[in-house]
């Protein structure tokens, strides 16, 4: 399992790009995807919500349980990924793809995000 070299990673397995113009798009790792299991359901944040880095701002439901999605920095979000709330099994398929969960504009980000080679230490993939 690879982890792509230019997003950043948090230890509860969410991924980030750098910004463009401001916003990031989120989703989760190949190694969360895996360990969930066939995701069958995605609660993702609206358009012009505000999350908070750390906090809880969805769900993913998966065969074997659901978990929290939560969000690697704070901002504003500005785009839902609609393919993932229709066919979740993009998670599954396609985690660093079409699998993305949501774009934020990035208000403040936090000091803890991961390299790719961090992540791979961390979480022993």
């Amino acid at each position: 399992m690879s982890n792509p070299q230019q997003l950043r990673y948090t230890k509860e397995h969410e991924w980030l790009t750098d910004p463009v113009d401001g916003v990031s798009t989120v989703g989760i790792t190949e190694f969360a995807a895996n360990a969930l299991g066939d995701v069958v359901f995605a609660q993702l944040p609206e358009v012009g919500d505000t999350v908070t880095a750390g906090e809880s701002c969805g769900e993913l439901e998966s065969t074997k349980s659901v978990s929290d999605l939560y969000a690697p920095v704070t901002g504003e979000v500005t785009e839902t990924n609609q393919d993932v709330v229709d066919d979740p099994s993009l998670v599954n398929s396609a985690p660093f793809e079409g699998g993305w969960l949501f774009k934020v504009r990035v208000a403040e980000e936090p000091a803890d995000l991961l390299t790719a080679d961090e992540y791979r230490d961390f979480s022993g993939n």
